[in-house]
């Protein structure tokens, strides 16, 4: 059956309804939005004002707002989330939770299973009293990721939200595609909202969880190119999919498979090598670059010259970008990646890999 958010159950009463939770998000509706409504308004008042009551009835976009168990009415409206630890879907699954509840708790729940997993760097209170926590992947960048995913999915489908991290990258993938006239090309520039579920997503406008200028997208951009970590990807075949690659810890030498995966996402996969040979795609520019820090760590502008770039290019950014995620180069202040004064090393993965390559042109 097709989905309608404005459908009513008849069976669904006030009493499914979560009380507390409906005043809650009146309080933050009106402190983060200027909500218009009073802090006290009767639960009816509420349902009216957003749209969510069909002659009456609570509709589906009601319950998946507000009910005490939205899954019993909509059982698929749920949300799988899965840690491997290599780079594709293997059993046993290290671990996997599959959560229920609001629209709301949904995206809480699964931020918090990603985050719970993901790397993290402390601060100090150099600059402030609070002390700075950076995850390896953007927290906003997660978020951004988990609530299109719940506020876009098509909720027909007997399919689930479902939220994977590999040991090379997060996997966000939900039921449905983009809503036309929405491209993917269209993601990566400004561009109007569109959303699948616009009661779902106003009502998350509402709480803060999304904005409706059509800026997710971009925003998930400007916050990994800020932390240095690769842009995500975007694919829309038979379910949206959006891709955030794990930048590699300092220190860590790729697998081949790794490697393979990496470059194999970004149109690069060569022929397969042996371990010593790493990845075919690399080339005559990668290994400019890396031995322009064999005697000591060197700032961007003379690896960019090095590789024989007037300017920094798109390409330089994506090459050198690609050498810090196969953890041949690393930052020499990690926590500062926009940093002027950031040099790069060499690893030994680096060195390793610069020494047993003959097919460097």
């Amino acid at each position: 059956m097709r989905w309608l958010e404005e459908a009513a159950h008849q069976d669904a009463t006030l009493d499914d309804l979560d009380a507390e939770w409906m005043a809650l998000f009146v309080r933050i509706a009106r402190r983060a939005r200027g909500f218009p409504l009073a802090a006290d308004v009767a639960p009816e008042a509420l349902l009216a004002h957003l749209g969510v009551l069909n002659d009456g009835r609570l509709t589906n976009a009601a319950l998946m707002l507000f009910a005490k168990q939205p899954q019993r009415y909509l059982a698929t409206s749920e949300i799988r989330c899965a840690h491997f630890h290599s780079v594709d879907v293997r059993k046993p699954i290290p671990s996997y939770q599959v959560y229920k509840g609001t629209v709301f708790r949904l995206v809480d729940q699964a931020v918090d299973f990603v985050l719970s997993k993901l790397a993290l760097s402390v601060g100090t209170r150099a600059e402030s009293v609070r002390v700075p926590i950076a995850y390896e992947i953007p927290k906003e960048v997660v978020t951004e990721a988990i609530v299109n995913a719940v506020a876009h999915r098509d909720y027909a489908s007997n399919g689930s939200v479902q939220v994977m991290l590999f040991s090379d990258r997060l996997e966000v993938r939900n039921p449905g595609g983009l809503q036309p006239p929405m491209t993917l090309e269209k993601l990566r520039v400004p561009h109007d909202s569109v959303p699948a579920n616009p009661r779902l997503a106003e009502a998350m406008y509402l709480a803060e969880y999304v904005e409706r200028m059509g800026t997710g997208t971009l925003d998930m951009i400007a916050r990994c190119v800020q932390a240095g970590v690769q842009a995500p990807e975007f694919t829309d075949d038979g379910g949206f999919v959006t891709t955030i690659q794990r930048p590699v810890p300092a220190g860590h030498a790729c697998s081949p498979e790794e490697l393979e995966q990496r470059f194999a996402r970004q149109g690069q996969a060569g022929d397969k090598l042996g371990t010593s040979h790493a990845v075919a795609a690399a080339s005559g520019k990668d290994a400019a670059m890396l031995r322009a820090c064999v005697a000591r760590p060197s700032p961007g502008s003379e690896i960019q010259k090095a590789a024989g770039y007037r300017r920094r290019t798109g390409d330089f950014v994506h090459r050198l970008e690609n050498l810090l995620e196969l953890g041949w180069l690393q930052r020499t202040l990690p926590d500062k990646p926009r940093s002027p004064l950031q040099k790069y090393r060499l690893t030994e993965a680096g060195r390793a890999a610069l020494a047993s390559r003959h097919m460097w042109q």
